[in-house]
């Protein structure tokens, strides 16, 4: 499969072979027919495209929607790696919260020098209506999506953190149901931690944030702009599979500072919010006037501490890609050690030698809006044309201050089903990071993207990219294995996972969790 990146079945290029630790992956792939992988493949989006998970592709002239583009070879994270990775995400989501809430409270690390005042205070994302709101339990960002890359072994690297409202969970879960199905004889040959517990470890991340005085069973919903929404889908599945109303801003009133829901049996006070409409619409006697899509003293209730919101308003601050290239300070400050995952090195063009570093080596770097999203207003230099450059010079030149710039890195590939076979294919990853009042907690697993145009870096779904499964294996530490009779049972710190030899059904309860009490 010749490239020149790190492959993380195959290992590096050099390399005559797969890792040791694979090699039942290659013989699985090996030994299953090209044909029967792209049936089960085949099989796995006719599920998606009958449930309606579709994503809009922007510039697409012949549709505007399409299914989600799967992928039947799993990716895999042996269980050291995984170790690894957790320990460097808790770090860095613990210094995120620690951060929204410093500067929407006494803002110590701008007056330490250790930011640019200008770059939070003169910041779009930055929301000055939310300045000394305390949110209940003091946690601002309760879900976390943190973009990872690797480029070989042991280099695994932080593309950008996600902190207002993160997608993609649905389609973990989604992919995992596929491959459990469709290929159940991977879960006999691994050991593969569970992530289907993943909606009841958020309602019980959404309940331990509810304001104090709500008792033992506070109302939670999921707050949708609607069914017009690109993630509605996602929106829809999170409410069913947690088991609380799905509401529009038409459902929900504030009277007196607290937020009710309207039903057919009347009013019933609601206390745990999880919002998937962005900060600009959340409330219109604070944000757009104009907004349609949020609700009118939102706020209010929230300052009063009568309701919890999920994400915090404000948390764009905290996504913006120049604030993301502080984040090695930032970990510093409010944790006193060195970031255990490093970000990619980054040149901020707001500052002058960055901003002629950029100009002199804009055909070999990447370019990005420190507020852009989904893989739009950003230029990758070595596949870009003539035309392209010289756009982006005219922008950055304009307007240094919305772009930041990082090298092209050798992305690690993953063998990915092609028109013509099996072929290396570049990925990224989003592991999901939870924090309620009783601490931070990893899923064990999370979205993998994969960019499926031959060479391509860009893995966003929104730019054609699809998904695969994500294994994180256990070891001893982590659980057991037991046989009896045809049946598998991995057992983990956090549940269990069954696999049903003779009838190839497999079932998944909980999985394994890393957590650390928030400080």
């Amino acid at each position: 499969m010749g490239t020149q990146a790190f492959d993380e079945i195959m290992g590096p290029p050099e390399r005559e072979g797969a890792r040791s630790e694979l090699v039942d992956l290659c013989h699985w792939l090996e030994a299953t027919p090209a044909d029967e992988l792209r049936r089960r493949q085949e099989a796995a989006e006719t599920t998606f495209r009958q449930l309606g998970i579709t994503f809009a592709v922007y510039g697409d002239n012949d549709a505007s929607e399409r299914i989600i583009p799967f992928d039947i070879v799993p990716r895999i994270f042996l269980a050291r790696e995984w170790a690894r990775l957790s320990e460097g995400l808790i770090q860095r989501v613990e210094a995120i919260n620690a951060f929204l809430h410093d500067i929407y409270g006494e803002r110590r690390i701008l007056r330490e020098g250790v930011l640019p005042e200008d770059l939070i205070l003169g910041n779009a994302q930055f929301r000055p209506e939310i300045a000394g709101i305390r949110p209940p339990h003091d946690v601002w960002a309760h879900i976390c999506g943190i973009d990872l890359v690797r480029t070989g072994p042991d280099d695994f690297f932080v593309l950008e953190d996600n902190a207002r409202t993160p997608s993609g969970v649905s389609y973990m879960l989604e992919n995992r149901e596929a491959m459990v199905r469709l290929c159940p004889e991977l879960f006999s040959q691994f050991r593969v931690a569970a992530v289907d517990s993943y909606p009841d470890m958020l309602l019980e991340t959404m309940r331990s944030v509810s304001p104090r005085g709500c008792g033992q069973n506070p109302t939670c919903v999921v707050l949708t702009p609607g069914h017009y929404n690109s993630a509605y889908y996602e929106h829809s599945f999170l409410a069913d599979s947690m088991g609380v109303e799905l509401v529009e801003a038409a459902d929900l009133v504030v009277d007196d500072d607290v937020v009710y829901m309207r039903t057919i049996a009347g009013r019933v006070k609601v206390d745990v919010i999880y919002r998937r409409v962005d900060d600009d619409f959340l409330d219109p006697l604070v944000f757009r006037p104009d907004s349609m899509l949020g609700v009118p003293g939102l706020i209010a209730a929230y300052a009063a501490g009568n309701v919890a919101i999920i994400n915090a308003p404000g948390n764009g601050i905290a996504d913006d890609k120049a604030i993301y290239s502080y984040m090695p300070e930032i970990v510093r400050f409010y944790s006193g050690s060195e970031a255990k995952l490093p970000n990619v090195e980054t040149w901020r063009c707001r500052e002058p030698q960055a901003l002629k570093y950029v100009l002199d080596n804009l055909d070999q770097l990447v370019v990005k809006l420190v507020d852009g999203s989904g893989g739009y207003g950003m230029l990758v230099g070595p596949t870009a044309s003539k035309d392209e450059v010289e756009r982006f010079r005219a922008a950055l030149v304009a307007e240094p201050h919305r772009y930041i710039a990082q090298p092209t890195l050798a992305l690690s590939t993953v063998p990915t089903l092609a028109d013509a076979g099996l072929s290396p294919r570049h990925v990224d990853f989003r592991p999901f990071v939870l924090t309620g009042s009783k601490g931070v907690k990893v899923v064990p697993g999370g979205l993998t993207r994969v960019a499926l145009k031959e060479g391509s870096l860009v893995v966003n779904s929104s730019q054609g990219g699809g998904t695969k499964d994500s294994f994180v294996l256990m070891d001893d530490a982590n659980g057991m294995t037991q046989t009896m009779g045809g049946m598998t049972q991995s057992i983990g710190a956090g549940g269990m996972s069954q696999s049903l030899g003779e009838d190839g059904m497999v079932q998944s309860l909980g999985g394994t969790e890393l957590t650390r009490e928030v400080r």
